[in-house]
């Protein structure tokens, strides 16, 4: 928006009406360190096998790799992809203190039909050259991921586009999330309210209560992610859609009895609504969400 070559108004005038300091102005961005794109891919992948890992192990296990790292360093690479260890994600998933905290409502809860409890998650997806945010919401029952999300930054609009996705599916009895601020500000969880949705919150420092997506982030990463070099968010993009409609509709899981996620998902609330298929017509769980197309 500064046209240093515009005589009536001088540059720095300009800069004052834009609010733009003349110092911002002149800066110049440092080429990113392409050593840094490494360590934070051998960090995921690190992470991914071994989450108990903290900042001084990543930096023994890099330096056994023959990488010259200081714990400085490693430690702002882990915040900057939001990975620390035990809680996995203190930074993809940090509170804000004006949010409203909830309750985590799942404890000994018996999970036995679809749209009884949906959760959701942010993982951190490598780029050839920087990364991206992924959001998904996914089904406790069946493992059948309702919708998901990508975003280079992590606001709270990517994961509102992604439950306003999903609620055009369905709607679940409880939402379970953890902390982190995109999942506890008003516009996510006062739509979830608005529909009589029971929220659940994962307990500080509890990793497990969220189970599922983390497993469902550890299949995304070893069976996409670690496989491909994206080099785009847009390839990203276009990658990620082939494999979610993969894993929903094609990949067989033992836990479900070798049936796939959309069939035990449509099956299920097909038996359980009473909903009979017409004459000709596919049955419920062989169609396909509009999203997945």
């Amino acid at each position: 928006m500064v046209e240093p070559g515009y005589r009536k108004i001088p540059l720095y005038r300009q800069c004052e009406i834009l609010g733009l300091s003349r110092a911002s102005y002149y800066y110049k961005p440092r080429p990113t360190d392409t050593l840094n794109g490494v360590l934070m891919g051998l960090l995921d992948e690190q992470y991914t096998k071994t989450p108990f890992y903290g900042v001084p192990k990543m930096t023994a296990w890099l330096r056994r790799q023959g990488y010259r790292v200081n714990p400085k360093r490693v430690r702002r690479l882990m915040r900057l992809m939001g990975l620390s260890a035990v809680y996995p994600k203190p930074w993809t998933s940090k509170p804000a203190k004006d949010h409203k905290k909830y309750p985590y409502l799942l404890r000994d809860v018996v999970i036995d039909r679809p749209d009884q409890v949906w959760s959701t998650d942010i993982t951190y997806i490598k780029l050839r050259k920087g990364f991206i945010y992924l959001v998904a919401i996914m089904d406790w029952h069946s493992r059948y991921v309702l919708t998901w999300e990508i975003s280079t930054t992590l606001d709270k609009e990517f994961c509102v586009r992604a439950l306003h996705k999903a609620l055009g599916l369905s709607t679940p009895e409880v939402f379970n999330s953890d902390q982190g601020s995109q999942f506890t500000s008003l516009e996510f969880t006062g739509l979830l309210e608005s529909l009589e949705v029971a929220v659940s919150m994962d307990g500080r420092g509890r990793a497990f209560d969220n189970i599922f997506v983390e497993r469902l982030w550890r299949t995304v990463k070893y069976e996409e992610v670690y496989m491909k070099s994206y080099e785009t968010v847009a390839d990203a993009r276009q990658s990620l859609t082939t494999y979610f409609h993969f894993y929903n509709t094609e990949r067989l899981h033992e836990s479900l009895g070798y049936w796939t996620p959309q069939e035990v998902y449509y099956k299920e609330r097909q038996i359980k609504d009473g909903l009979e298929t017409k004459p000709g017509q596919a049955p419920l769980h062989q169609i396909q969400p509009s999203f997945l197309s």
